[in-house]
């Protein structure tokens, strides 16, 4: 009896672990997808994962269900370690109805949320899903629902990651939308809330999946995804990059890595900026000129690429990087570009991720496009986040900071600890050129030559604002600081800020300007 008992246990764990049969793991592999349990494994640990709920099955007795009943219910659900770190994760596995969520298949999700959020650990989504299974109507609809709850309950509480490996389509998509990060693999995922057959009804555009709502487009055109890979192992190997930078939940500090410090001083930073004030340069070999080798792990690179955000480490600590790019609009800030920094800023915060602000920026885009769109409130959602951030803030200004760009990239007069500015910082209401037309505009209509006036107006206005010193006299810049220096200085600055608090009026929430 024993034997057979034992016997039953097996041959259930092993019909589990087959999914929906051979024959659609074949379809999934053909696909050059990889299937839920072996995401998990590539994701996992070696031998780390535990599973829960494996032997779940859904309750749905209409429309012939009663008939398909496989263990699982279509998810992979459990626990295990990332580097010796807990994690807790989902798989949604499409070989079973396609990956459509039940009420049960919520329950599963649900189930592993809680305990993620009582531990204080990460977690995990990967998402492959054609949607609600509407053979449930309403029931499947209150599963998403009860897991976006979750979401939000977790939200800054402990990172949420999801990478979607597959279709996610209609409600699915909000929770995702709510994680903190979002990845998608090219070619073979796509999010959208309706699909090219209902737009192509409702509005007689010809659109594609792909087109709609695929990697590229969510990457380059939404901002909706964080992040692309090219295949299944190379998502799985980014998540794992993605969660290094993090600490296990808000109560706790990143890891620190173990760094040994020496030579700090970066010749290489003493001839990046141009001669000339006009000419772009690279923010990226900036930041690699600051930060521990290869360690900048860039977010949203292919979105509002006039501003540059994302991971990087400086003497093994963890920082979040927001800058300027002059290699696109100049480095303005436009509607697109202040609403990555302000979410990428706000995660940062919540994790106990210093930052770092590198500025070089003209100002705000002009046109009607962008007053239209709403640069007003979009550019305040920056100037708010940093604000808020209660975490070490610190800013090297390396070229131009002007207008009220100045004040939103984490000037001192919002909150920030601590202002480096190169000798080369030009910190100014506007340009020499802009502000000399408007101060000297009697002047240079009466001259004999009105050009050659504005020249000489434009460099007097130069050799008396254009430079960091004015700021510095005012203690709005901390120091002047040569480029070779800034990662040393830097160093000193996060150390000296580690242990800094600071309490925020008590209040419900405030109301950013969403």
């Amino acid at each position: 009896m024993k034997k057979d008992k034992t016997a039953e246990l097996l041959s259930k764990m092993a019909e589990a672990q087959l999914g929906g049969g051979q024959v659609r793991i074949d379809k999934q592999h053909s696909k050059g997808k990889l299937t839920a349990r072996e995401r998990i494994h590539f994701l996992m640990d070696e031998g780390s994962f535990e599973e829960i709920g494996i032997m779940v099955t859904h309750r749905t007795t209409d429309f012939g269900l009663q008939d398909q009943i496989y263990l699982g219910d279509g998810v992979v659900t459990g626990y295990g370690t990332i580097h010796g770190r807990l994690v807790y994760v989902f798989a949604q596995d499409f070989t079973v109805f396609g990956g459509a969520l039940s009420e049960t298949h919520a329950e599963k999700i649900c189930k592993v949320m809680d305990l993620a959020m009582k531990v204080g650990a990460p977690f995990i989504g990967l998402n492959d899903s054609g949607g609600a299974r509407i053979q449930e109507g309403v029931r499947s609809l209150g599963g998403y629902a009860d897991i976006f709850h979750k979401n939000v309950m977790a939200s800054g509480v402990i990172p949420q990651l999801s990478a979607i490996m597959g279709p996610c389509a209609g409600g699915a998509v909000y929770s995702p939308a709510m994680t903190d990060f979002t990845m998608m693999v090219e070619q073979s995922s796509y999010m959208f809330v309706t699909g090219p057959n209902v737009v192509k009804t409702v509005t007689n555009e010809e659109v594609s999946s792909e087109e709609l709502g695929g990697a590229n487009t969510h990457a380059t055109k939404s901002g909706v995804t964080h992040l692309t890979a090219v295949n299944d192992i190379d998502c799985i190997n980014k998540l794992k990059t993605l969660l290094s930078y993090m600490p296990q939940n808000c109560e706790e500090l990143p890891t620190r890595l173990p760094f040994t410090l020496g030579d700090e001083s970066r010749e290489i930073l003493e001839d990046i900026i141009p001669e000339s004030a006009n000419q772009p340069y690279d923010m990226r070999d900036v930041i690699g000129g600051i930060c521990d080798s290869e360690s900048f792990f860039e977010i949203h690179k292919n979105y509002a690429e006039n501003i540059v955000v994302g991971f990087a480490r400086i003497a093994g600590r963890s920082i979040g990087v927001v800058a300027n790019q002059p290699t696109t609009l100049a480095g303005c800030l436009d509607v697109n570009s202040s609403k990555k920094a302000a979410r990428f800023t706000r995660f940062c915060d919540c994790f106990n991720i210093p930052l770092l602000v590198i500025v070089d920026v003209p100002g705000f885009l002009p046109g009607t496009d962008q007053e239209w769109n709403g640069i007003i409130t979009n550019g305040a959602k920056l100037l708010y986040a940093l604000s808020e951030a209660t975490v070490p803030k610190v800013t090297v200004i390396t070229r131009k900071a002007y207008g009220g760009a100045y004040d939103v990239m984490n000037s001192k007069h919002i909150g920030a600890d601590m202002n480096y500015a190169w000798p080369t910082a030009e910190i100014a209401v506007m340009g020499a050129k802009g502000a000399s037309e408007i101060i000297f505009r009697k002047e240079i209509k009466a001259a004999k030559d009105p050009a050659a006036k504005l020249l000489e107006k434009e460099t007097e206005y130069a050799e008396k604002f254009a430079n960091p010193y004015r700021a510095a006299e005012r203690g709005f810049i901390d120091e002047v600081i040569q480029p070779k220096d800034t990662r040393k200085k830097l160093i000193k600055a996060y150390a000296m800020l580690e242990s800094k608090v600071v309490n925020l009026p008590k209040k419900k929430h405030g109301n950013i300007p969403l």
